[in-house]
């Protein structure tokens, strides 16, 4: 399929500045995957500032020197520094040199600071049904199947790329007729009990995004609004687990308001009843580790913890000491709704570590030990954590990741188990 250009994508394209750069990459993408045009963008959102190599800081510092600047809203994603100063990492000084730069150089371009995994948490939430060009696994697809925006699976350089553009090729999930459910996800047979439940939803989503793949799904079934901190984490395991981009669940989600609708009015392709052993066998893929001993830290907040995710931390936590230090990682929306009336101190003489602009698996944060144990309750983490931190890990719920870091072991406080 040709790709056709407006006078004025050709024109900047032909240039030999930052954004004929930005253009260039964009209208390069499209011919790849077959577009016919490129659309405008409403916003975006950058993955690209966390700091991979010195080849990605060259690149950001590379469009800062030609000039170009965002044309449309843009946030950014973590970084490899906690700005705020909550917590340190052990990036060697030239690298951690570098990761500053980039950041920087991302500022400069004209994105927001906003170093959030979840920025539909810190107020950018696109309208239902506008194209956009974000990055970040989990963000994509929230942005896609919770919002019901649009957007492909934007990776480095190519995001930035498309904010200064301000067009993205006109392909995948942009196009309505790719957004249909081809597989069907029925969870009736599951107890409301387990469906209510906060460890249910990673689990569910690791098991949707192993069984659908690249496919759109519908997750039939579910009786009510489970909130939109279950559906991120739903989301953020499906990404981590398949490469799922968009997901629907009937009578929940704004594409979805019934099953036929999400279908497209079409038969599906597959159908998949889960059942409780699956959902078992789906919870058992999680932990790395045996769940006796001890564990040396617990880590939650993938996708960044929400308010709402704070405020059960400290109910459930009750003015208790911890025995192990438990990562909470966030972004600067939620530190400073802490920080205004004392909450980030408590927490923190209670052994809490707050973790804003980044997040413990993708910056070396965490003590290095060998044999070390983490327990979770993020789906995204427990995909992560064995390969990036060298940790076992034990998922469980938030009850569990707190009563396990009061008492220096694995506690489950669930009859899920």
């Amino acid at each position: 399929m040709a790709l056709h250009l407006s006078d004025h994508e050709r024109e900047v394209a032909a240039g030999a500045d930052g954004p004929a750069i930005a253009m260039r990459i964009v209208v390069e993408t499209a011919r790849l995957m077959g577009a016919s045009r490129l659309i405008p963008i409403a916003s975006a959102h950058i993955d690209g500032a966390l700091y991979h190599g010195d080849s990605g800081t060259l690149f950001a510092e590379r469009l800062v020197e030609g000039g170009a600047k965002v044309a449309v809203r843009a946030t950014l994603n973590v970084g490899s520094l906690d700005l705020t100063g909550c917590s340190q990492n052990r990036l060697p000084p030239a690298e951690r040199a570098m990761a500053r730069r980039m950041m920087t150089a991302y500022r400069t371009l004209g994105c927001e600071p906003t170093w959030t995994c979840a920025p539909y948490q810190a107020g950018h939430r696109p309208d239902q049904g506008s194209d956009v060009a974000w990055g970040e696994s989990n963000a994509v697809v929230f942005c896609n199947s919770v919002l019901g925006a649009r957007t492909n699976r934007y990776g480095d350089f190519l995001d930035i790329a498309c904010a200064i553009a301000g067009r993205a090729p006109d392909y995948g999930l942009h196009r309505a007729e790719n957004r249909r459910a081809r597989v069907v996800v029925d969870v009736s047979a599951l107890g409301a009990a387990f469906l209510a439940s906060d460890v249910a939803w990673p689990i569910l989503g690791s098991f949707f995004g192993r069984a659908v793949g690249e496919s759109v799904g519908v997750v039939t079934g579910v009786q009510r609004h489970p909130g939109e901190d279950a559906l991120k984490a739903f989301g953020a395991a499906s990404a981590s687990a398949g490469s799922v981009g968009l997901f629907h669940v009937a009578g929940v989600t704004p594409e979805a308001p019934d099953l036929e609708t999400a279908q497209g009015h079409e038969p599906p392709e597959a159908l998949i009843v889960v059942t409780p052993a699956m959902m078992a066998d789906a919870r058992t893929r999680l932990s790395t580790v045996g769940a006796a001993g001890a564990i040396d830290a617990v880590a939650i907040g993938s996708p960044h913890l929400s308010v709402g995710e704070f405020d059960r931390l400290e109910a459930g936590l009750a003015g208790r000491r911890l025995a192990v230090p438990l990562y909470a990682c966030t972004g600067r929306h939620a530190l400073a709704v802490l920080e205004a009336n004392g909450r980030r101190a408590s927490l923190e003489r209670a052994g809490v570590v707050i973790v804003a602009d980044t997040c413990v698996v993708v910056t070396p944060i965490l003590p290095e030990k060998p044999g070390a144990v983490l327990m979770t309750n993020s789906g995204k983490f427990a995909h992560y954590a064995p390969g990036n931190t060298g940790y076992g890990v034990i998922y469980g719920s938030l009850a569990d990741c707190i009563e396990s870091a009061v008492f220096g072991r694995a506690v489950f406080t669930d009859a899920l188990q």
